[in-house]
């Protein structure tokens, strides 16, 4: 006679759509008969292919599945289920069902993590946020692969346990030792010294830009040709940058989580620069794939993006930044759902003046006037309008070279940048702007705090007319004003910043010059 079939209380499980962790319930339906194993409710490849892995997984434990007819439910239906963790929900739920271990052990709990052959528990991307979610819906505890122990660590307000095999847990909910909590990874060395802005010699233009980028988190453009020093200058930007706050830290592991570039990291302490190589696709950049993932202007988030040779990049690639450089946000659609991630990085890009790099510099130019005009009008005005900072770097002479001063160290310039974000921080507590970067300021906060006085406004309104500035430019000169007031200590705008605002958003000379034809 035929056992009566067994309903298993539902396990609790995770599945990620881009940031966002949705809750699933994992049921099982077992019974003698005829040896089945079926996995309903929309899995993915990865998600079917579970059935080998625990099978595999339980025989290790002692548990044959030859006699059983098994049904797996993942609820909600009509939601995807993708990714390996729910190996461990599944397997569990199976032995509930078999009544291999107490009724209602994971009762409140969420249990993640990917089964090797034998039982041994294997890391999985997404922890963060998935315990992130599972403590919004009331869960009080989670179960977790060793690796990512110290990413479940920086939850609080829920239990994380961790567990290195299957075997581990099914002892310990069978009356044996507890699982070990999780522990947060032990604060490593700090590696941002390693490069100074005391290095760079001369470029005093282009670092006073970088001061101005890293203060008020303005995109900046440095057009210079090769040798100039714009690659070690974007490298050392992040030495100048504050410290990440614990929302920030938050945000940028919850990405790098999702990407799987985290692993057995904890919370990512330090910004995240970010230099990809221009023959990557769009959706590298901007995040794509199934199921989706962050591409590198998401990873950047909170740090700096260096496009080096931004010219280089594909037409597609470079005009696809528009509305992330605008918005702060890429939203990836696809049939069933669509994805958004946070993607407000700090842009540095590096262009050349031509295909050769050596308009305008002391070495000749080999490019004709066709080729540098069409060069140059790769980057289009829409794209070009959205980077706050423009600056020409000249072409360094020996003398400064041997015999130059080094620069100012990054802990000065860094020193000055923390006064200046604590300004803006401040006003925003105050609620006088709705954001803490003056690169991202609404008019309306514009007009609480960055008033122009009439001569400010006289200079600006000849600027517009001069350099053909658009609306969205003349915005950019005020945030870039205010900047350079709070590096002055100032809490009016006055005529000099706001000169010296209109100077960094002036349209390359280079890049101008290179449409009009050579003297003879």
């Amino acid at each position: 006679m035929k056992s009566p079939p067994v309903t298993t209380p539902a396990a609790v499980a995770i599945t990620l759509i881009g940031l966002e962790a949705c809750l699933v319930r994992v049921e099982v339906d077992s019974g003698r008969g005829l040896p089945a194993f079926h996995l309903v409710g929309l899995p993915e490849a990865c998600v079917r292919e579970s059935r080998t892995r625990v099978r595999a997984a339980l025989r290790h434990v002692g548990v044959e599945l030859n006699e059983f007819a098994i049904t797996v439910n993942l609820q909600p239906a009509d939601l995807k289920k993708a990714g390996s963790g729910f190996d461990l929900a599944i397997a569990l739920a199976v032995l509930t069902a078999l009544g291999k271990v107490p009724r209602d052990s994971f009762t409140g709990a969420l249990l993640l993590g990917e089964l090797s052959l034998s039982g041994e528990m294997c890391a999985v991307r997404g922890v963060l946020p998935a315990l992130l979610a599972a403590r919004t819906a009331g869960l009080d505890r989670a179960i977790v692969p060793t690796a990512n122990g110290a990413e479940a660590a920086a939850v609080v307000g829920i239990e994380a346990r961790v567990a290195t095999t299957l075997s581990e847990i099914v002892a310990s909910v069978s009356g044996g030792e507890p699982l070990a909590r999780a522990e947060p990874a032990p604060l490593g060395a700090d590696d941002t010294a390693t490069e100074d802005f005391a290095e760079v010699r001369g470029q005093h233009g282009a670092r006073r830009m970088l001061e101005l980028a890293a203060a008020g988190s303005h995109n900046v453009l440095m057009v210079g040709p090769p040798g100039t020093g714009t690659t070690m200058l974007a490298r050392r930007l992040p030495t100048i940058l504050p410290a990440m706050t614990a929302d920030e830290a938050l945000a940028v592991t919850s990405i790098h989580s999702v990407a799987g570039a985290l692993l057995d990291h904890g919370l990512v302490r330090k910004r995240p620069f970010r230099a990809p190589h221009h023959t990557l696709s769009a959706p590298a950049l901007f995040g794509g794939g199934c199921p989706v993932r962050p591409g590198e202007i998401s990873l950047a988030h909170h740090g700096c993006l260096f496009l080096d040779e931004l010219l280089e990049f594909r037409r597609p690639v470079l005009e696809g930044m528009r509305q992330p450089l605008e918005d702060g946000v890429v939203t990836i659609c696809r049939a069933r759902h669509r994805a958004t991630f946070p993607a407000r990085p700090l842009l540095v890009a590096a262009v050349n003046p031509c295909p050769c790099g050596f308009y305008g510099s002391t070495r000749r130019c080999s490019c004709s006037v066709e080729q540098v005009h069409r060069y140059k009008s790769r980057l289009s005005g829409p794209l070009l309008d959205r980077i706050d900072l423009h600056v020409t770097l000249p072409a360094t002479n020996i003398d400064e070279l041997t015999e130059g001063e080094p620069g100012e160290p990054s802990s000065a310039i860094r020193e000055r940048v923390v006064r200046a974000r604590a300004l803006q921080q401040a006003r925003a507590d105050a609620k006088l702007t709705s954001t803490p970067y003056n690169a991202s300021l609404t008019p309306t906060d514009l007009d609480a705090v960055a008033t122009l006085c009439p001569r400010s406004r006289d200079l600006l309104r000849r600027a517009m007319d001069r350099l053909g500035m658009s609306a969205r430019g003349y915005a950019k000169v005020r945030r870039i004003a205010r900047t350079i007031a709070d590096l002055d200590g100032s809490e009016t705008l006055r005529v000099e910043h706001v000169s010296e605002a209109v100077g960094s958003r002036s349209l390359d000379r280079n890049l101008e010059q290179a449409a009009m034809p050579r003297a003879s």
